[in-house]
């Protein structure tokens, strides 16, 4: 009986922690409009960084933040790199946010 209860506490805690890494990457402003973009159809990291008024450098921090939470997804065509949403993760982390406020 501990033990379950055990298990349920941290399978409670790792939703928690799934939940705040995700809000914390997607609390950054340049990421979130990037993710917005991106809805659509995918675009070339020269196309985000000058919608995003940024530093190619900085544009390419944050895509690769995204990158590795596996939120967007990249592809190299030539010299040109382009990114696009992963719908199946971002579906995944918004529907752990409505299991943990019960939406």
């Amino acid at each position: 009986m501990k033990n379950e209860i055990l298990k349920k506490k941290t399978k409670s805690q790792n939703k928690q922690l799934q939940a705040i890494s995700f809000l914390r990457i997607i609390a950054e402003k340049n990421r979130l409009k990037i993710l917005q973009l991106l809805h659509d159809k995918e675009k070339c990291v020269c196309e985000i960084w000058r919608y995003l008024d940024i530093p190619q450098n900085l544009a390419s921090h944050h895509l690769k933040a995204l990158s590795d939470f596996g939120l967007i997804q990249k592809r190299k065509e030539g010299l040109k790199v382009f990114y696009s949403l992963d719908k199946n993760n971002l579906e995944k982390n918004l529907d752990l946010l409505k299991k943990i406020f019960k939406c």
